[in-house]
């Protein structure tokens, strides 16, 4: 804990950096909820729908609170009356009075948040008297200037709740909270590339274990395909290339306050080179202390 300087036989105070502050916002659909309890599931006391112009107060009664309540999120979102367009502004003030807040903004595709709305029968609330589509649209200028001030962006197109709560889990777990977590996402090219990535890599150059009989139906995640995609020419070059990237950009991403990376691993249809590829990616960050998971984003989609 960073302690403030104070006068000799007073004991300094904790900076307010010291309280972990983490901002949900995003669109209605996109899964705010899931993002909501997957914070609990890992110690953060959740306040939902604040309103916008609470947040500094909120932020100093965690500060003062001290202990667990340290760990404090707030959810945002345009149902709350008091909601405005200049959320940027908001997160300046608190960093103008010393937190570091992080702000976490999930979203979907415009057509997968449509089928949500209309599986639970229930309007956009900025709807009105039109279309779900245009209240799609009129959320999307209103957060448009948040979804880009985002520290954190998850697209949860493609996303089902466990894989999102696990995502969230790990991404804020309580150990290590102040080092870089890396996450190694495989997907498939031809279900589009992820949009919250930080890099994109293709494991295309590989030949594909779709074509050798006894591997087309295993995955990536099984030891005869990965130990087939890592004995390919080239391949395991390529691990170690973009573990030494990930080990060169770990230190000034850190310098400059972010504290999580996704680096996406592409294949045709994200089952077997890209799968085998992020697992071994992982496994070696993590043997060299980075803090490091393998998600599988279109595994099982076939």
């Amino acid at each position: 804990m960073t302690l403030r300087t104070a006068p000799t036989g007073e004991t300094p105070e904790p900076l307010r950096s010291d309280t972990d502050l983490v901002i949900v916002t995003g669109m209605s659909g996109g899964g705010r909820s899931t993002v909501a309890r997957a914070l609990e599931n890992v110690g953060y006391y959740v306040v939902d729908n604040l309103p916008q112009a609470l947040m500094i107060d909120m932020a100093e009664l965690a500060f003062a609170a001290g202990g667990s309540a340290r760990r404090t999120a707030m959810v945002l979102d345009v149902r709350s009356r008091a909601f405005s367009t200049d959320l940027a502004g908001a997160i300046k003030a608190l960093r103008e009075r010393g937190f570091q807040p992080q702000v976490v903004f999930v979203d979907a595709d415009t057509d997968v948040l449509i089928r949500r709305f209309e599986s639970v029968r229930r309007p956009h609330p900025m709807q009105g008297e039109g279309r779900l589509s245009d209240g799609i649209a009129a959320e999307r200028e209103l957060l448009r200037e948040a979804r880009e001030q985002a520290d954190v962006f998850i697209d949860t197109s493609h996303l089902n709740v466990n894989q999102l709560r696990a995502r969230v889990e790990e991404m804020f777990a309580a150990e290590d909270t102040r080092r870089l977590r890396v996450t190694v996402l495989s997907f498939g090219f031809k279900y589009g590339l992820p949009p919250d990535a930080d890099f994109v890599v293709d494991a295309r150059f590989l030949p594909n274990p779709y074509w050798v009989p006894e591997l087309r139906d295993r995955s990536g995640r099984e030891q005869e395909v990965s130990r087939y995609v890592l004995s390919q020419r080239g391949a395991v070059t390529f691990v170690e290339t973009l573990a030494r990237l990930l080990n060169a950009t770990a230190p000034g991403f850190e310098r400059e306050g972010k504290r999580y990376v996704t680096i996406a691993v592409g294949c045709t249809g994200g089952k077997h080179r890209s799968v085998a590829i992020a697992e071994e990616l992982a496994r070696r960050l993590r043997e060299g202390r980075m803090a490091a998971s393998a998600q599988h984003r279109d595994l099982g989609r076939e």
